[in-house]
């Protein structure tokens, strides 16, 4: 048999389908726009109505600016913002065990079981999905105003967000090494000490350092339904009609944030570096 016949003899590959393709393209964007639209009747979203209300908020810029910067407003709003960067920061550590046990639990190389497994994932998934602030409100009601339920709140949510960022950290590691020391006769927690967690620490560092971003961010909100902390003094301004001090507040917030965030990076590079 000559080349030529043994090319001819050769499957012909399928013509792609090209109308095919089309056709579901046009229908997901079909849909797409009919969601929008759905959306903008539901949320009465209106541009002309921002544009109306050019003049309320020209008002409100012009009663906020300048800042007011004396050191009667400049003052509670450093030691709020001291007190916002305590809850995210307590928030953040105290949450690390919990988080870790439920972690290594919804784990698949981890679990002792798969009751377990789905038990764990289940109560992760129910801390995730409750918002902080509905936490920092069931406990205002139990404990009363201040910081501590926001601390409170900020634990059981972060628990729920980084278990479940954990858990799939630990579940996408290298599995030689574990498999290794489970070949010794290592038990499933000799095997997640010696062999999975040193292997994912530094992502789970990292892991760590961003919920410490978001959590300061969060605990600013949480002020604002009595958690303590800078977002109570905005909330008050705001009440007050004293946007003035609003806008120190809300400044004092922004240096905070920048601060938190150049830190964070500076940790991560030097974890990065070490690693």
């Amino acid at each position: 048999m000559t080349t030529q016949e043994a090319v001819r003899r050769l499957p012909v590959p399928p013509k792609p389908r090209r109308p095919r393709v089309l056709l579901g393209a046009g229908v997901l964007i079909a849909a797409l726009v009919v969601v929008h639209v759905i959306a903008w009747d539901a949320t009465e979203f209106s541009p002309g109505a921002l544009a109306d209300g050019w003049t309320g908020m020209a008002g409100f810029l012009s009663e906020a600016i300048p800042p007011d910067l004396s050191w009667d407003v400049l003052g509670p709003s450093l030691e709020g913002a001291l007190v916002t960067l305590w809850i995210g920061l307590l928030g953040t550590t105290l949450s690390v065990p919990f988080a870790l046990v439920l972690a290594l639990l919804a784990a698949r190389g981890t679990t002792p079981s798969g009751w377990i497994y789905q038990a764990a994932r289940s109560l992760l998934s129910f801390l995730r999905a409750v918002p902080e602030v509905v936490f920092a409100l069931i406990f205002v009601t139990a404990v009363g105003l201040g910081p501590f339920p926001g601390v409170l709140a900020l634990v059981f949510h972060n628990v729920g967000v980084m278990g479940k960022l954990w858990a799939e950290a630990i579940e996408d590691a290298d599995p030689g090494p574990a498999l290794a020391v489970r070949s010794t006769g290592a038990s499933r927690t000799q095997v997640a000490t010696h062999a999975l967690l040193p292997l994912v620490t530094p992502q789970l560092f990292g892991l760590l350092l961003y919920r410490f971003d978001v959590n300061v961010r969060s605990s600013l909100v949480l002020g604002l339904v009595g958690a303590g902390g800078i977002g109570f003094l905005i909330n008050q301004s705001i009440k007050l009609f004293r946007f003035d001090q609003m806008l120190t507040h809300i400044l004092v917030v922004l240096v905070l944030i920048v601060l938190v965030d150049q830190l964070s990076a500076l940790v991560r590079r030097r974890l990065g570096s070490g690693s």
